[in-house]
């Protein structure tokens, strides 16, 4: 029996990814927004491939704070830009 590999859909360009290969934002229950590096944090999680392309465009569109209806300080922004491909700024 093949394991099902869980798949996640990148909120810049909209393809499906293996969970693992991405990278997710979470607002916690509390309303506390943070870069998820275990993927196992409780509460709400969006999720961005590593393509330095897709960030600038969530970035640009301040995707994160519609999709997780909180407001995303750029503290969070940077820090997933540290974690891009390339090591984007």
């Amino acid at each position: 029996m093949v394991k099902k590999i869980p798949e996640r859909k990148c909120m810049g360009c909209g393809e499906k990814f293996p969970k693992k290969d991405l990278l997710r934002v979470v607002r916690a229950p509390e309303g506390d927004v943070s870069v998820d590096v275990t993927g196992k944090k409780n509460g709400r999680g969006v999720y961005i491939c590593k393509n330095p392309e897709c960030f600038k465009k969530v970035r640009k569109g301040d995707k994160l704070s519609r999709s997780l209806e909180v407001k995303v300080e750029d503290s969070v922004y940077d820090e997933l830009a540290g974690m891009m491909d390339g090591g984007e700024e």
